[in-house]
């Protein structure tokens, strides 16, 4: 059997609407994996999704009964992927605390509910499988250094990659078969930084969208931005065997922007 094959191996991802989380669903269905899709709306078609399901990742009662589903119609749950996540680009003296709040409870709280609603299941399912189980956490480089604009979202990621190895010391101190690590992307190109670009030049840092494109790119070693794939690649890796050795570690995905 390959490292990377996810045969037999249940995964469940979080804003699978999005740009990296619809590239995970798809990359983890073509390693083997039945694939759950989670996100807002009601219904959606998720390509390589086994089944979607609506769900609020600040919702508590809505992960306990999406628990209580995933064990009674598959037995496991091998893969968790909290990916749900906004972004907030604003000047911290016009963030309102009702602003910085959601962004914290969506990017925290979200992955903390996933985490608890799930360890049952994951432990248990981990312990017949290569490696055990894993979670894997999007943090982002937002999550090792600062950006102007971006307090908000730098604060929530900054708490993601400290719960996320928080996580993976407390299971592997109960001897449960978790692996937990997050994952840190560069500037990709998605939705989600086109959002970031247009808000960059409300806040006045570039003077247009195609400006704070090209600055963003060139603050990459490899000159460009990433793709969505590439973050999935990196995902399936954190999920497979092949990174059995692996827990409580940063996988950067960032073209070199971080290694300046």
């Amino acid at each position: 059997m390959s490292s990377f094959d996810l045969s037999g191996a249940v995964a469940l991802v979080t804003g699978a609407g999005g740009g990296i989380g619809g590239a995970t669903v798809k990359a983890l269905a073509d390693a083997g994996a039945r694939v759950i899709a989670t996100d807002m709306a009601a219904s959606a078609s998720v390509r390589g999704a086994t089944a979607y399901h609506p769900l609020d990742v600040i919702d508590e009662a809505g992960w306990a009964a999406l628990a209580d589903h995933v064990a009674t119609t598959y037995g496991r749950l091998d893969i968790l992927v909290n990916n749900a996540g906004i972004s907030v680009t604003d000047a911290i003296a016009e963030t309102s605390l009702a602003t910085f709040r959601k962004c914290m409870s969506i990017n925290v709280e979200g992955i903390f509910l996933g985490t608890r609603a799930m360890a049952d299941l994951l432990a248990r399912s981990g312990a017949d499988r290569r490696g055990g189980s894993s979670i894997i956490n999007l943090s982002s480089v937002g999550g090792l250094a600062g950006a102007p604009f971006m307090s908000a979202y730098c604060a929530t990621k900054g708490a993601v990659r400290l719960f996320s190895k928080c996580a993976a010391l407390e299971y592997a101190a109960l001897g449960q078969p978790i692996r937990v690590n997050s994952v840190h992307p560069g500037g990709i190109d998605t939705n989600m930084m086109d959002t970031i670009y247009a808000r960059y030049v409300e806040t006045g840092a570039f003077p247009d969208e195609a400006t704070a494109r090209a600055t963003v790119s060139a603050g990459h070693a490899l000159g460009r931005m990433g793709t969505a794939q590439e973050i999935a690649d990196g995902i399936v890796y954190l999920a497979a065997p092949a990174a059995s050795f692996v827990t409580g570690s940063e996988l950067v995905i960032d073209g070199g922007m971080t290694a300046h």
